[in-house]
């Protein structure tokens, strides 16, 4: 009964956050703020900003991995839900061959020294490939590289299950590591085990050696599913039965460390250098108000595309390859939303600061020129703009007030001979 419990009861966790994971992405409604607790944009967060909200998410989840072992991957993780639901259509397809596939941690674990050496030195520009959240997110805004991915990993999910979890994936492999030292884990019986094979067959990460009796704690997900598949109550969640046995350190787990922390440096090293020079190939764009500058926000932006996806006037764009982060595009006679900062309140990794309202309308981020060769001296942007700074007298062109000009847009969009040009801004400032 008691295992049933946890089966269910992270079944329904799961399905709530796959839930509002959806309902952040395609109805504009963000009731909890669900990927504020995802792993990668609370650590991005965390050092941007210091001490906050991220960084209280940050603890909470390692403590939580700490003690009730690496559930994050089977209840919180948006990729790790969708894997879920891969596995379930796929189910009538596992029962027809036997599930073995072989574990490559060393890949996983140089991939993550590699990927967060690059992040704290500066730089997510590769990080934001492996990332589960920054992958889905990708997906579901229709952007072809998550796309692309997603299809890959239902091939991987068909053949190997949550291969992607506990091979490659980075996070994975950071909550797999604390996982080793939870309090409480999965564990067997052995004298109640009676070798019939119904927890290994449920296994999706294939984390139960029957041979030996044990469960790879490491990898194992904490998705109870052998759990509720064993008959004879062999298998349990929870402390260790007799006494611990003092840790021993292996000579091939410290040189594995050892080479993990070299590999770390040298990564953080190349982010640092990286993170200084990533910008300078990148053309002047408009960015959303709070992501400071093209330097900053092309090392931080983790192309989740939540921002797209919540921009209700639709001038947020994803990613291109001449521009390889989310951006601003006054194309098709739109502007950015004087009343809205919606970019601000959803952006979870802190790659577009958290401003209000008051604060973004005080956001400088381009600059509105009028082109006095095309104007006809209409008026009609001096009559439109939301901040009353362009003066129009009889006979005159209209005068911008450059210094308290925010670049909406506004005024480009109503011109009705497109007289009006906005052009982006090297440093966005807070006006007076």
């Amino acid at each position: 009964m008691k295992n049933r419990i946890l089966f269910y009861g992270r079944l329904l966790t799961a399905f709530a956050v796959g839930a509002l994971c959806l309902l952040a992405f395609f109805k504009h409604i963000y009731p909890i703020q669900i990927f504020n607790i995802q792993f990668v944009p609370a650590l991005q967060s965390t050092l941007i900003s210091g001490l906050g909200m991220a960084a209280v998410f940050i603890c909470l989840i390692i403590l939580f991995t700490l003690i009730f072992g690496r559930v994050y991957c089977a209840a919180l993780c948006p990729l790790g839900l969708f894997q879920e639901f891969l596995m379930f259509l796929f189910k009538p397809f596992y029962k027809r061959r036997k599930q073995n596939f072989k574990k490559h941690h060393a890949f996983a674990g140089f991939l993550a020294a590699v990927l967060f050496g690059f992040l704290f030195g500066g730089s997510v520009v590769l990080l934001k490939f492996f990332d589960p959240y920054s992958i889905l997110g990708n997906a579901l805004s229709g952007a072809s590289f998550g796309l692309a991915v997603m299809l890959t990993l239902t091939v991987l999910v068909f053949f190997k299950k949550r291969f992607f979890c506990t091979n490659i994936c980075p996070v994975g492999f950071v909550l797999g590591f604390l996982s080793k030292f939870s309090f409480f884990q999965i564990r067997i019986r052995k004298n109640a085990c009676r070798v019939c094979g119904l927890c290994t067959g449920s296994c999706p990460t294939d984390s139960i050696d029957l041979k030996n009796k044990t469960v790879n704690n490491q990898t194992c997900i904490k998705c109870f599913k052998c759990l509720k598949s064993c008959k004879h109550s062999a298998l349990y969640y929870g402390v260790k039965e007799k006494a611990p046995v003092k840790f021993s350190p292996k000579r091939r787990e410290l040189i594995k460390s050892g080479a993990l922390l070299l590999f770390f440096g040298a990564a953080f090293q190349s982010g640092l250098r990286f993170s200084k020079q990533a910008a300078k190939k990148f053309k002047a764009v408009i960015l959303p108000a709070g992501a400071g500058n093209v330097h900053d926000f092309s090392n931080r932006c983790l192309n989740c595309n939540l921002c797209v996806q919540n921009c209700r006037m639709k001038i947020i764009k994803p990613a291109t390859k001449e521009t390889p982060f989310v951006h601003l595009d006054y194309g098709s006679n739109a502007c950015c939303a004087y009343r809205c900062n919606e970019c601000s309140k959803v952006c979870p990794s802190g790659a577009i600061k958290r401003i209000s309202l008051k604060e973004k309308q005080r956001t400088k981020i381009a600059t509105a020129i009028v082109n006095e060769d095309m104007c006809i001296q209409c008026g009609v942007c001096a009559y439109e703009c939301p901040k009353r700074i362009i003066i129009k007298k009889r006979g005159q062109f209209p005068l911008i007030a450059y210094d308290a000009c925010i670049g909406c847009g506004k005024c480009a969009t109503v011109c009705p001979v497109q007289a009006i040009s906005i052009k982006p801004v090297n440093q966005q400032i807070t006006l007076s």
